[in-house]
């Protein structure tokens, strides 16, 4: 009788563990309208389902306990709630209210692609930026795998729509990140300076950007960092030639948290397993260090301090390029230090107050040399080789003060205006043989802005703003007015368009040689269609930029440059079709030529293609604790020239031509396990490894060019592929929730 009673008992229990739980029910708004394609999913393992028009859904689940029922839906609030599965059918009427300052309805998005708490999916998120195979940790090459980005591979940052890296900016809580890079290596692709773990939100425009930022003539990559993390936390990893340490904590009132992270990164043992291009002097050395704290001060308060400290070496030669039997050496020293201070506080009767402090120091001292066969510096009286022994060094401070204030009006309908004063001062140094040359710029651009979203009719909605800057140094004042527009169709689809004026001054390194240049411009006018539904999105965007003002050098440093760039971007991404699986296909056609810097006339940038393929798959299989990244990019030929200085100072085209086309496939693999499966708080570990052109397809970006044009020398990769592998530990944070989010 015992046995019989404990084989019920035990039959009743493998039953109960086996048994199906129905959770069904409607999503609805605050009206009562069901909210067409909600999402519907489990956060603990990415089980889920979208409502179909009417807002209804039935969701069948395995297993018993408590689970957490997300349900999402753009321009609203994400709703959460527990449920206990029990083997009964659960019966829910689930209320969605609208994310207030946004719009409800229709999200205006013509050049730009975003992933935060207001709007998920379009974009990559932190996550995807250590995931996606090829990036290198760094947000914004994993954005060169979106339409719109050119995938320059001898150099960091973000090549938008025509525009340079320059022309791309980064900011964090409103305020621009001057130096989101370290310093700039000739031919050598340069490390971001901070982790994509510091952000909730990321906002990627590829032009139409908001009136509140300015100073980008093409791009602006707007960062939003978090608030309190949800647990303390402690992080260690080690990729060699890479390593990193870190902590957060969290008060035990939820109240506050502090944190610390550090990373230092020597590349002289992978160097030598690995032949690289340069011959090394110095191999490349980074360290970093930041560090950040967070309060709340009220329930709608909140204060955000965060520091970074970095800090590069690497010294290499090459064989000079005019002479056989001599060397060009390159040695750079770099120190970036970065503190941002920001205050949000709502301020009653639907005011809302965003401030933001931030300072940038940077130091960089780079020095070049001319040397004989056994790497001793020599001294050439002779114009050519005489002026390859030189030396330079820029010592900026830079800081930046903005206040926004925002109205919230009935409707979703919101106000906002601020201002912001930017002051920056640049010492700059140079050596040629044995004279110095010294100068030094300031200059304080205050400006003003005011932007509005509002509805014109239910499913048409705008945003109008403007934005007006001046220069103490240039003495120049600018206007430039902002709108888009937005139709929401019934099915979900939407078309938007944008049209917007954009100014930014010209670089300090023209500035100290013609301090009397004016602001470049540009005029961006984009047409827009997207349709998101069932974890799947689909967009397509036009557009056509045309520049003023451009800095040119020939043969005098002026503004009399010009330009264009027009072309045709798709988009398409996939979180539904297989189960775990996300995948995107990008494509960028662009057509684009501009008169700048010592070009003679209007030419196709040598930093630009015209077509642009890549492909990024990540697939996550749970019950093996594997992830595998796989990404593909394909390129089109870039031009090249080599420019001489003819008669009369002009510059003349003494050869082009056009590279062969350039493609990469890049793999990821990483094994996620619990190191301590018996500890109270949970633990991310795992061992990942990787290789970049796995192929190790020859890329070749353009060609370097002997003074007589008798010597041609590629510009390719320092080696073919970039290997890696190591070991990551996160204690107190589990990320696999993250690989596993099915949710567009």
């Amino acid at each position: 009788m015992k046995k019989i009673i404990l084989l019920t008992i035990v039959s009743i229990s493998v039953l109960h563990s086996f048994a199906q739980t129905i959770v069904s029910g409607k999503i609805s708004d605050n009206k009562g309208n069901g909210i067409s394609a909600a999402s519907i999913r489990i956060k603990e393992n990415g089980e889920g389902i979208n409502a179909d028009s009417s807002g209804q859904f039935s969701l069948s689940l395995s297993g018993s306990g408590k689970r957490t029922l997300e349900v999402s839906s753009i321009g609203f609030r994400t709703s959460r709630q527990p449920v206990e599965l029990n083997g009964e059918t659960i019966q829910l009427k689930i209320t969605l209210n609208p994310a207030r300052g946004e719009l409800a309805e229709v999200v205006i998005n013509a050049g730009s692609f975003e992933a935060s708490d207001k709007a998920k999916g379009a974009s990559l998120t932190p996550i995807d930026a250590v995931t996606v195979a090829g990036n290198g940790n760094d947000l914004a090459n994993s954005l060169r795998s979106l339409p719109g980005s050119q995938n320059v591979g001898e150099k960091e940052g973000l090549f938008v729509r025509g525009g340079t890296n320059e022309e791309a900016k980064q900011f964090i809580d409103g305020v621009l990140l001057p130096n989101p890079n370290f310093s700039s290596v000739p031919g050598i692709l340069q490390p971001a300076r901070v982790s994509p773990f510091l952000f909730k939100g990321i906002l990627f425009s590829t032009g139409g950007y908001s009136a509140l930022y300015g100073q980008a003539l093409s791009s602006a990559l707007i960062l939003e960092s978090i608030d309190l993390p949800d647990q303390s936390s402690g992080s260690f990893s080690i990729f060699p030639p890479h390593t990193s340490l870190g902590y957060q904590q969290l008060s035990p009132n939820k109240k506050s948290s502090y944190g610390i992270d550090m990373g230092y990164s020597n590349a002289k043992l992978y160097n030598q397993v690995v032949s690289q291009r340069p011959d090394y002097i110095k191999d490349p050395e980074y360290l970093t260090t930041d560090a950040n704290l967070r309060i709340k001060t009220s329930k709608t308060g909140m204060l955000k301090f965060y520091t970074n400290f970095g800090q590069n070496r690497i010294a290499m030669r090459n064989p000079d390029i005019d002479s056989n039997a001599l060397k060009s050496s390159f040695d750079l020293t770099g120190k970036n230090l970065y503190a941002h201070l920001s205050y949000r506080e709502n301020l009653g009767n639907s005011w809302k107050i965003d401030a933001s402090l931030a300072y940038n120091y940077s130091d960089d001292r780079i020095n070049n040399q001319l040397l004989d066969s056994n790497n001793k510096v020599i001294a050439i009286q002779d114009t050519l080789y005489g002026n390859k022994n030189n030396g330079s060094r820029s010592l900026v401070n830079f800081h930046q003060e903005k206040i926004v204030l925002t109205k919230i009006l009935p409707r979703s309908r919101s106000i906002r205006f601020g201002v912001e004063d930017i002051f920056s001062a640049d010492d700059r140094s140079t050596r040629i043989i044995n004279d110095e040359y010294k100068q030094e710029l300031k200059d304080r651009l205050t400006a003003v802005f005011a932007e509005s979203d509002f509805y014109i009719l239910r499913n048409l909605a705008a945003k109008i703003g403007a934005r007006a800057e001046y220069s103490s140094l240039l003495k120049d004042f600018t206007l430039a007015p902002r709108v888009s527009l937005a139709y929401r169709f019934d099915d979900g689809g939407q078309v938007s368009l944008a049209y917007g004026m954009f100014y930014q001054k010209p670089s300090n390194y023209f500035l100290v040689q013609n301090p009397d240049l004016n602001n470049m411009r540009a005029d961006h006018y984009i047409l827009n269609y997207q349709k998101k539904i069932s974890n799947r999105i689909f967009r397509i965007e036009g557009y056509y930029k045309k520049y003023h003002n451009l800095v040119t050098a020939d043969p005098l440093i002026s503004n009399k440059g010009t330009g264009y760039a027009k072309g045709v971007e798709l988009f398409f991404r996939d979180k539904r079709t297989f189960k775990n699986l996300d995948y995107w296909v990008s494509y960028t056609y662009l057509d684009t030529k501009r008169q700048y810097m010592n070009y003679p006339t209007e030419l196709e940038p040598s930093y630009t293609t015209p077509h642009t393929l890549a492909i990024a798959l990540k697939q996550f299989f749970p019950d093996l604790g594997l992830s595998a990244n796989v990404s593909y990019s394909l390129a089109t030929g870039r031009p090249y020239y080599d420019l001489k200085q003819g008669s009369e100072g002009k510059t003349i085209i003494q050869a082009q031509g056009t590279t062969k086309a350039n493609n990469a496939v890049n793999v990821h693999l990483a094994y996620l396990f619990t190191m301590f499966p018996k500890s109270k708080n949970r633990d991310f570990s795992g061992v990942a490894l990787g290789v970049n052109n796995l192929l190790g397809s020859k890329q070749v970006f353009g060609y370097n060019f002997s003074y007589n044009g008798a010597n041609k020398v590629a510009i390719t990769l320092p080696a073919p592929r970039y290997y890696y592998v190591g070991f990551f530990i996160t204690l107190g944070i589990d990320r696999r929730d993250d690989l596993m989010d099915q949710v567009l």
